[in-house]
């Protein structure tokens, strides 16, 4: 399959007049079998962002939801405004489930920022799966993402509660899009809460194919320990990964150690960065 990533929504944007930025993450995917969003961002600058890039939002064939968190939900709401007619959206069967930041003193909501139902009006048709599943011929999610390293133990910032506790949030709704070209495995993350390297060696498990060809998105490298950073960029290297775009929650000092090991295979990922495979 033929595919080509736009990136609609990101922490930077750079020299084009016209787009905003927003600490958040959104693809417009184009591929032989129709064209998906990927994630939303925060909301406010979707619909703007893709009128300046010249990408029609009325051809989405579905919404993909990454996971839960509302930097890649708090756009759905605009962009169902936007298109007035039913669309499908894929994601995790936990999507609606209540978690919170405590990277500040005050405990911070951080989960999808509308009921189900909001959404169900405006058109949203919920598919939601823990499965690894295709939704379209060639086209891919991952559903939840099994953990197996030893190194990748996620954010301790990032809870849910229970009863009156508060205790770090898995992420098991984590899910990313694996699409196989003639080149290997052109993957697009949303933040890659289940650890990049599992989520790539899943990838690579299901799909029976040992080649990524493109590895694309956020991979949540930035908050994480230097010591858990260190050993996912060597686990990385060892997978020949041909291009790597990485943007949003990797941060730049994670940044650029990955473009120190990938040089001119590297792109740091802004609002208007495309991708083809």
């Amino acid at each position: 399959m033929k595919v080509k990533a736009t990136v609609l929504v990101d922490n930077y944007a750079f020299g084009i007049n016209g787009v905003l930025a927003q600490h958040g993450w959104a693809v417009f995917l184009e591929t032989d079998q129709g064209n998906y969003l990927l994630d939303t961002g925060a909301g406010g600058i979707i619909v703007q962002n893709a009128h300046v890039l010249n990408v029609d939002l009325n051809s989405i064939a579905g919404i993909i939801l990454s996971h839960h968190h509302h930097d890649h939900t708090g756009g759905i709401l605009e962009v169902l405004e936007y298109l007035k007619r039913p669309v499908a959206v894929y994601a995790h069967a936990d999507l609606f489930k209540d978690s919170y930041s405590t990277r500040t003193e005050q405990l911070n909501h951080n989960g999808i920022p509308f009921r189900r139902e909001v959404l169900e009006a405006k058109g949203a048709m919920f598919d939601l799966s823990k499965a690894f599943r295709m939704i379209a011929p060639g086209l891919y999610l991952t559903g939840q993402v099994p953990r197996r390293t030893a190194f990748e133990k996620g954010d301790p910032k990032l809870v849910v509660r229970e009863g009156k506790r508060l205790t770090q949030d898995l992420l098991q709704d984590d899910l990313s899009i694996v699409i196989p070209t003639d080149k290997g495995l052109f993957v697009i993350l949303g933040c890659a809460h289940a650890g990049i390297v599992n989520t790539l060696n899943f990838a690579m498990r299901q799909m029976k194919e040992k080649r990524i060809h493109t590895v694309l998105g956020g991979t949540h490298l930035g908050p994480l320990e230097e010591v858990q950073r260190e050993e996912s960029i060597k686990a990385l290297k060892a997978m020949k990964i041909a291009h790597l775009g990485v943007s949003h929650c990797t941060g730049m000092k994670a940044s650029v150690r990955m473009a120190q090991e990938w040089g001119e295979r590297f792109v740091f990922c802004s609002v208007g960065t495309v991708f083809q495979g």
